[in-house]
């Protein structure tokens, strides 16, 4: 079992910055890929970006040269650092780990970009 421990949403005006955390706890030596998932209302779940368990960055083609995704493997925690945030970044952001067979969720935390 892994665990899952959002924090760092929050309120910001167009242009802003905020950066995400996810502490993971529990089966820590099973996660391979660590990824930021993000839904609006009314819109599906789509993946943000994605850092492998080598290091390797991948992210969504909305995203790209705003965001980026960082792994400190002594604290377990994948970081979502993003600039030039948008009004159309607000959603709910999710934390997902891969870890032997299994897939784990966070809770998710709340980033509002609004003037």
């Amino acid at each position: 079992q892994v665990q899952l421990v959002e924090s760092g949403g929050g309120l910001v005006q167009p242009g802003g910055s905020l950066r995400l955390s996810c502490a993971a706890s529990g089966s820590i030596a099973s996660i391979n890929d660590m990824r930021w998932y993000r839904q609006a209302p009314g819109r599906e779940r789509e993946l943000v970006a994605t850092i492998t368990r080598g290091g390797s960055t991948s992210f969504a083609d909305s995203v790209k040269g705003r965001f980026t995704i960082s792994r400190d493997y002594a604290k377990n925690t994948v970081y979502l650092q993003m600039n030039s945030l948008k009004p159309e970044d607000t959603a709910r952001y999710y934390c997902n780990v891969d870890a032997g067979l299994y897939y784990y969720w966070g809770q998710g935390t709340q980033v509002t970009v609004s003037s």
